[in-house]
């Protein structure tokens, strides 16, 4: 087990920003999901991501996904509050307009007009998040299921300074939420995964076995959905 240890470690940071990625996903399709249908609305509890694993390691990325909830829970109660204010206004302007039907409505400022439709920008944008995701996903389940057990026998060189940079680049991303800074990020993410995706295949490159042949197989196959930009 203590062999294993800086895998693991760097695994750890590598789901912490995982979780991180998945919320910002989430939270996209959603504001997809209601700009078509306005009465959409998200749920409040995220798919579980079974990791199999347990420890403190994992105690920061609990804490940051309650947090993520709370707000979001917070957020949608401030909602349901707001609309049942507007609801509770309209009822009077109703009442105002049977008791004086000759006066004119006032236009209410908070009734918006039909949704924007993204731009270009934006659907690239999501485009890599997505890719970026799913790519994330991949590379964690092969350190799981293959190379965990390649690194028991035979100990390969882990750099686990890509990962830490992955993990923070991720949760900068997600104070921004969208802009240039936004976007930045993103491509750095994309670029740092990469570089781990890399190394690791570099990594691996030493070893004639073919099970170690299968795991580059499977590091190619994510450097696929990664394209060079």
């Amino acid at each position: 087990m203590a062999r294993s240890v800086p895998l693991f470690v760097s695994l750890n940071h590598q789901l912490v920003a995982l979780q991180t990625l998945q919320l910002l996903h989430q939270q996209q399709q959603g504001e997809d999901a209601r700009a078509c249908h306005p009465h959409y609305k998200l749920d409040q509890a995220s798919p579980p991501l079974s990791t199999g694993m347990s420890g403190p390691a994992l105690h920061d990325m609990g804490q940051g996904l309650e947090a993520a909830r709370s707000s979001r829970v917070q957020e949608q109660e401030e909602g349901r509050r707001a609309a049942s204010k507007t609801s509770e206004e309209e009822e009077e302007c109703g009442s105002q307009a049977l008791s004086n039907p000759g006066e004119p409505r006032p236009k209410d400022s908070r009734q918006q007009g039909p949704a924007r439709p993204r731009t270009l920008t934006q659907i690239a944008v999501h485009s890599m998040l997505s890719r970026i995701v799913d790519s994330t996903s991949q590379l964690v389940s092969v350190e799981q299921t293959l190379l965990l057990p390649l690194f028991k026998e035979h100990p390969f060189p882990i750099h686990l300074k890509d990962s830490v940079e992955f993990r923070n680049i991720c949760s900068h991303m997600a104070l921004q939420l969208e802009g240039q800074r936004f976007d930045r990020d993103l491509h750095a993410a994309h670029q740092c995964l990469r570089t781990i995706v890399e190394k690791l295949s570099h990594s691996l490159a030493v070893f004639p076995s073919d099970l170690y042949a299968i795991a580059r197989a499977s590091l190619r196959q994510i450097l696929q959905n990664l394209p060079e930009m």
